[in-house]
């Protein structure tokens, strides 16, 4: 009688292993096997990261084994199982791998394709096309498109983390409790004795310094030092938390009339001010989208302010980015002065300090919540829609959306909800940040994520022109890193640009992306479908790219830029100043968040920049989704690339008080997870 040799691996996460049934069937090109259970008498089978093997017996030839069916059956009471990957030992001596890696839960049961990937189009028995069809029907039932907001990119059709599928729920949800976590970040801090005056001031600029006893932070405390300083406004916007907005001035525009003799104080190299925007060398921000966000209201005692300001940059001899005039609303007149480093010492201070609470707003709901958590939900949601788990595809994006809607639904339902932590100390808690969102939709185009067009748009693409920028100079770095090694991947699968367009799976999963998730709208000109492997390669290096180097770039350097509060406000509580002379101390300390405020505030930005427990980091693929040699060899180079990237910008970073580590590769999650 032949005897086939089945290995079941079990997962080594938490709760991953079961008391409950195991049933096998084998499921050949010739016939089926007997549903065999799964036992070995007197030992406990399926632990927690445990490899068994058993025996399965069949009564005549299955031929070609085609299909692999697990089913779970409960023993006392239901007991999820977390099934890695399944072997066979063949009677003729062959093995063959069927990855899993999803969770098994109630009485349920997966049918598994070989470890082989493979294109639709090349699938040559109707009963491996019959599976690919039934995996997809079933997987957009369980997918399903939500607006959770009007105007925001789709996300998924559920409520509460636990309404998920369980594949893609976090494996302990206690680990990303938002309101635990901050919790415990206040407490970790020593904060929360200062939120017993919740709403009263800090006494001054040395009182904020209390809540910087116990942090031992290279760069916050550098920060803290140095924060009054213009260098330290302008380099920041470089290599700070929100690098995004810097662009390039071509010509003032007419809503910022600045002048000549306004700033020539400040300029250095004996040319007037359109010479110097003719030469390269000034800058701009513009922080318009924030123009008629309404403040966040929802504590009746405590009135607070948002501004849409504009802030002109100069870069000097030394090839610093120093600020020379900001306007804190978008409309020129009488009671909207240009401030000047010319002014008093407060007026100056407090105009940078309006203009780095903008800046706070923008990068949390903007470059942050959108274009990286947002974005990578809606990719991650069309993935699951579309391509089924034989599609290399899949294989290639899967640990690149590990946990992503999973943090997503955490932070609908406890952070970016109506009355969740994000009220509790932000200028556009209360619905100020959906406006945002809603606003931010109209500019937010596909070729606005491709990290070389981004930059280039900007203008500040030039090396010469700024050469301490090393978000950028580290960006293309992992950009080219990353896109070569998903070219490999397309190359290996498609072997012409028709075969892309024969692709009917990631042809409608880019429709979808576009379509569904983005909601056609006309300003986002995503793709609706790909012609050439050149396209398809972009496209996918975005996915990558953006859940993983951009998360990175502006998640985790929270803490550092954020955590010294005058440094980046969450909510102001005065209004901006509609004229100067009137700026004291006690008018900014009044202006900035109160104890209570500022104590949420901490506690966000600390738990925001933590890694999480057993962290994968870019190129790091420990489930091998794919079997095949030469993916594995393009996994190799890509870590090699990446490896030589993270040497290149320690050494970069050798002696520096103000090190740029954030696109460090050995710093990069997989994915977007925090």
């Amino acid at each position: 009688m032949p005897s086939y040799i089945v290995t079941v691996a079990t997962g080594s996460q938490w709760f991953a292993g079961t008391d409950d049934y195991i049933y096998v069937t084998l499921v050949g090109s010739e016939s089926c096997s007997e549903k065999t259970l799964l036992d070995k008498p007197l030992y406990n089978d399926f632990e927690r990261g445990a490899v068994d093997s058993y025996d399965v017996n069949v009564s005549e030839n299955l031929g070609e084994i085609v299909l692999v069916k697990i089913e779970k059956r409960k023993y006392w009471m239901h007991d999820d199982w977390f099934c890695r990957y399944i072997t066979i030992k063949t009677p003729t001596g062959d093995y063959i791998e069927f990855p899993c890696f999803r969770w098994l839960v109630d009485d349920k049961e997966v049918v598994l394709r070989d470890g082989q990937a493979c294109l639709p189009q090349d699938e040559k028995s109707s009963l491996a096309k019959q599976h690919r069809k039934k995996e997809l029907e079933m997987k957009r039932r369980m997918y399903r498109w939500k607006e959770w907001q009007p105007g925001f990119p789709m996300s998924i059709d559920a409520t509460r983390h636990r309404d998920l599928p369980r594949d893609i729920q976090f494996d302990s949800e206690k680990g990303v409790d938002f309101i635990l976590n901050y919790s415990k970040a206040i407490e970790n801090l020593f904060v929360n004795q200062f939120m017993y005056k919740f709403q009263s001031s800090w006494s001054d600029f040395a009182d904020f310094e209390k809540i910087f006893v116990r942090i031992k932070n290279t760069i916050s405390e550098y920060v803290m030092q140095h924060w009054k300083e213009d260098f330290m406004f302008g380099y920041q916007l470089l290599n700070g938390c929100n690098p995004v907005v810097i662009q390039k001035c071509l010509r003032l525009p007419d809503k910022f009339p600045v002048t000549h003799e306004m700033v020539a104080v400040s300029l250095e190299r004996e040319l007037t001010l359109d010479q110097e925007i003719e030469a390269g060398n000034i800058y701009i921000l513009d922080y318009e989208v924030l123009d008629g966000i309404t403040p966040n209201c929802t504590d009746p005692c405590t009135l607070q302010y948002l501004a849409a300001p504009i802030c002109l940059l100069y870069k000097n001899i030394r090839n610093k980015i120093l600020p020379v005039a900001i306007q804190l609303g978008q409309k020129p007149g009488e009671d909207n002065p240009i401030f000047l480093p010319t002014d008093t010492e407060h007026d100056w201070l407090l105009a940078k300090i309006w203009v780095r609470s903008a800046d706070f707003q923008y990068h949390q709901t903007i470059t942050h919540l959108l274009r990286t958590h947002l974005m990578t939900e809606v990719f991650a949601i069309a993935m699951y829609r579309h391509l089924p788990a034989v599609h290399p595809l899949f294989k290639l994006l899967i640990p690149h959306v590990r946990f992503t809607i999973a943090i997503n639904t955490k932070a609908r339902e406890q952070l970016i909800c109506e009355f969740g932590i994000f009220d509790k100390a932000n200028a556009t808690g209360g619905g100020g940040h959906v406006e945002l969102v809603q606003k931010a939709m109209k500019s937010l185009t596909f070729r606005s994520l491709c990290f070389p067009d981004a930059v280039k748009a900007r203008g500040v693409d030039s090396k010469e022109e700024l050469p301490t920028y090393f978000y950028r100079d580290d960006g293309y770095l992992v950009w080219e890193a990353t896109m070569s090694f998903v070219s490999d991947v397309v190359a290996i699968y498609y072997t012409s640009d028709e075969s892309v367009q024969e692709d009917e799976e990631v042809q409608a999963f880019v429709k979808d992306v576009c379509s569904f998730g983005m909601q056609d709208f006309d300003s986002c000109e995503f793709p609706k479908s790909l012609k050439t492997r050149e396209e398809l390669t972009e496209y996918l290096t975005v996915i990558v790219f953006t859940a993983s180097a951009q998360h990175a770039a502006v998640n985790f350097g929270q803490y550092d830029w954020c955590s010294w509060i005058p440094n980046a406000p969450s909510t102001m509580r005065r209004p901006p100043p509609k004229e100067k002379g009137l700026a004291n101390v006690d008018l900014i300390i009044e202006s900035l968040p109160d104890r209570g405020r500022s104590s949420w505030h901490l506690g966000a930005v600390w738990a925001l920049s933590q890694f999480q427990q057993n962290e994968l980091y870019l190129g790091m693929y420990p489930d091998e989704h794919f079997i095949e040699k030469p993916v594995k060899d393009a996994m190799g180079r890509f870590r090699r690339q990446l490896a030589e990237i993270t040497s290149t910008v320690k050494k970069r970073n050798e002696g520096k008080r103000l090190p740029y580590h954030y696109l460090s590769p050995d710093r990069i999650p997989n994915s977007v997870a925090v």
